[in-house]
């Protein structure tokens, strides 16, 4: 087969040789020089989404050309440094971060001191709890429902917010408890839904227990401290209960515009002041207890006029008895007037007040009298029914007997015990004041369920200890009529 040969001397294939080696040379120059954009008119590719701190200067992708890159593979993948860049991507210029940073120190190191779980869980929640209905209404509570019904009460209300408390407490140790309070830390660890639920309840919740302690305030202020300080004033007892409401109104709205103001000139004058409220609970609470050891050894002399079982109420007469004697003359009391159309011995009376005696108790018998066992079970009644004694001798008058007009204490409400447990569950309430202040605490996620708990469990046996004390020495009547302030009055 035929075949041609070209020969080449050596020399000349050592210069063809050395001329394209000088060629690839020029040409990777070339290629070198349109990379770095030098006069091509081609402009240089970058992008923001493959960024670093080094934006000044103006990198490009990398690896366009992977045979000039092949020695930096190894040490610099391609991927590798793509996810770096866009791990570290900022849209914010040179120096933002450094300056926020600093300002971020600065604020740190202006801001105050921190509170712990004592001053900043423990005695808020305290305060909160201890409420006007363990003054005003847990002695008619007892008196009503009975011991036994009482302690349940207590218990399931006591046990409702040591439940939610505990539930409080695992979101609060689940994280980074935020500032911002109990609705930003639910809100933030079981979602928006959750939250706008809780924080709707929590600020109907808040708005109505302002309002009660109003009215209570306005109740012991009127009732108590200064009842000449009513405004509206009647001499009827029929038309005491409009007159009350009538003065309410108009010192609720004075005292909440009073709260405005305080709130608009900064309640951090209040919180300096909170310490001091909550000593004068406690010292009232102290008072009670003291008053209770003290009438054991020397009960005092609180008598209860009774006609037959029924209880009287004394505001228009001072005796209490059907007739007086002076002189070896029998005469008629007050008392016999407003039940008889006549002070004369021969008038008509009522059936009932003929037929029963007119007798005193004691309101407070002391201890060892044994009255416990009378207030062990419930004494539930219908709206404007006497309030009456047990096992008090009484003989029935006749049914169309009218009862308007005479002194008798009659029940402003009907009870039953889901009533009661309504009346009642507000006064357990204020669990969440020291979450609420979680942005100022040193240790949120310590202090917020070890303060919570502890509160409860101290208010939780300050109530159950009320009810021990308020049964063992004092009698039913006393604890029904009034709503059972007398007790608080008597005792402090």
């Amino acid at each position: 087969m035929p075949t041609s040969f070209t020969v080449v001397p050596v020399e000349a294939q050592g210069e063809g040789r050395q001329r394209d080696g000088q060629q690839r040379d020029e040409e990777e120059d070339e290629g070198d020089e349109r990379e770095r954009g030098a006069g091509d008119g081609n402009a240089r590719e970058s992008s923001p989404f493959i960024n670093n701190a080094e934006l000044g200067r103006g990198n490009m992708y990398e690896g366009k050309n992977m045979a000039l890159f092949e020695e930096e593979m190894d040490s610099n993948p391609m991927v590798s440094s793509l996810l770096n860049k866009l791990a570290n991507y900022t849209n914010l210029t040179q120096g933002v971060v450094e300056h926020e940073a600093d300002d971020d120190s600065k604020r740190k190191e202006v801001k105050g001191p921190r509170m712990g779980t004592f001053i900043g869980v423990y005695l808020p929640c305290l305060q909160n709890i201890l409420g006007v209905i363990l003054f005003l209404r847990l002695t008619w509570i007892v008196g009503t429902a009975g011991v036994l019904e009482s302690f349940i009460i207590v218990f399931m209300c006591c046990a409702c917010t040591m439940l939610t408390a505990i539930s409080m407490s695992a979101i609060a140790t689940n994280g980074v408890v935020p500032a911002g309070g109990s609705y930003y830390m639910i809100s933030r660890s079981l979602g928006p839904e959750f939250g706008g639920a809780v924080g709707l309840c929590f600020y109907l919740g808040t708005t109505f227990a302002g309002a009660m302690y109003i009215l209570g305030t306005i109740e012991i202020l009127l009732t108590y401290i200064t009842p000449n300080a009513a405004i509206f004033k009647v001499t009827d007892v029929a038309e005491e209960s409009e007159a009350m409401l009538n003065n309410m109104r108009v010192y609720g709205t004075c005292i909440i515009i009073l709260m405005a103001i305080v709130v608009f000139v900064g309640v951090k004058y209040v919180n300096k002041l909170a310490l001091v409220f909550l000593a004068c609970v406690i010292l009232s609470i102290i008072a009670i207890y003291a008053g209770v050891i003290k009438s054991a050894f020397d009960p005092p002399d609180f008598p209860i006029c009774l006609l037959g079982n029924r209880t009287l109420s004394k505001r228009n007469f001072e005796v209490c008895a059907k007739f007086t004697e002076s002189n070896n003359e029998t005469k008629t009391t007050p008392l016999w007037g407003l039940f008889c159309d006549s002070p004369l011995l021969n008038a008509t009376c009522d059936d009932y007040f003929i037929r029963n005696n007119v007798t005193e108790i004691q309101g407070i018998p002391g201890i060892m009298s044994g009255v416990l066992a009378d207030n062990l079970w419930s004494a539930y009644s219908e709206k404007g029914s006497i309030v009456e004694k047990k096992d008090q001798p009484s003989v029935a008058g006749s049914e169309d007997s009218k009862m308007s007009g005479l002194p008798y204490v009659f029940t402003d409400i009907m009870t039953y015990f889901t009533m009661l447990v309504g009346i009642y569950f507000p006064s357990v309430t204020g669990i969440m004041a020291g979450s609420n202040r979680s942005g100022d605490l040193k240790d949120a996620q310590k202090s917020i369920p070890t303060g919570t708990i502890l509160a409860i469990s101290t208010t939780s046996f300050i109530y159950m200890e009320f009810l021990e004390v308020l049964t063992e020495g004092l009698d039913r009547v006393l604890l029904v009529r009034g709503s059972g302030r007398e007790v608080i009055t008597i005792y402090s």
